[in-house]
């Protein structure tokens, strides 16, 4: 049959029409999948940045090769690994230790620091790791016999610290007889010089100093009017965590004999109460 001109172009039309819709219907592949992003890598792990004033042999001092080293240093060091935590030592100068602190530049201080009521208002404490006792540095052919005969003396101290504290007691706050040194080792310098006739200070620092230095001709005096003393971690006001993790450390090096061979290392002999110890 023959079809017409008009007829053929509006039979085209629809087949056309009809295409189209079908092409405009059609549904578009979807793509290919893409490949899984890679896991994101473990967040490292908080380094606790620990401040000491390392000028304070055989606690905290640094050695020929600018390294931090001491009792301190190697107890919080043992206590960290049994805690799992990671530790990083900075020397800081005693008399901005505790405002370092403070202001979070430190997480804790380890430095010989006596556990004290005023401090607690200001800071946490870890339990007490370390026993001591103030003592009395004095020439050889001094006469100064006992911490009283000290108020007709100059005495030296470490700025800030209890021995500081002690001699501040006895001699009055306003008293030009107290020469106050940046350390105990500066102090002891100046006994040595002339300076002053006595330093009060830690007796293990002064004990290790005296030993070291016998050109010196030191001898010690004990007083039974010292208190004795005790000292702790000092970490930043609230941080429960931390605390919680260095109690933990220090009682597992404690328990597992790493403490005693740490002080038998340093001092010659077990732990006991009292120990022969330092404090700040």
């Amino acid at each position: 049959m023959r079809i017409s001109t008009r007829r053929f172009l509006q039979t085209a039309g629809l087949v056309a029409a009809g295409l189209l819709l079908a092409a405009c219907g059609k549904k578009e592949a979807p793509p290919a999948p893409s490949a899984a992003a890679p896991a994101s890598a473990p967040a490292p792990a908080k380094v606790y940045v620990v401040g000491t004033d390392a000028a304070y042999a055989p606690f905290e001092s640094q050695n020929e090769k600018g390294e931090i080293v001491g009792f301190d240093i190697d107890v919080v060091k043992a206590a960290a690994a049994k805690a799992g935590i990671e530790v990083k030592f900075v020397n800081t100068p005693w008399e901005g230790i505790f405002n370092a602190l403070g202001q979070g530049d430190r997480d804790m201080i380890v430095s010989s620091v006596t556990i004290t009521d005023e401090r607690k208002q200001t800071m946490d404490f870890s339990t007490p790791y370390f026993d001591a006792v103030q003592l009395i540095a004095v020439k050889a052919n001094s006469k100064i016999a006992k911490f009283d005969d000290l108020k007709k003396a100059k005495v030296g101290v470490q700025t800030g610290t209890t021995g500081d504290e002690a001699v501040t007691k006895l001699l009055g706050k306003t008293s030009t007889a107290i020469k106050r040194f940046e350390s105990t080792p500066l102090a002891l310098k100046e006994l040595e010089a002339g300076g002053v006739d006595a330093v009060v200070a830690d007796n293990g620092v002064v004990i290790h100093y005296v030993a070291n230095n016998a050109g010196a001709k030191f001898k010690t005096v004990a007083d039974k009017s010292f208190a004795p003393e005790q000292y702790g971690v000092a970490i930043k006001k609230g941080n429960a965590e931390l605390l919680a993790k260095v109690n933990q450390g220090l009682a597992a090096i404690k328990a597992d004999g790493s403490y005693d061979k740490l002080f038998a290392q340093y001092f010659g002999a077990a732990a006991a109460a009292p120990a022969a110890a330092a404090s700040k």
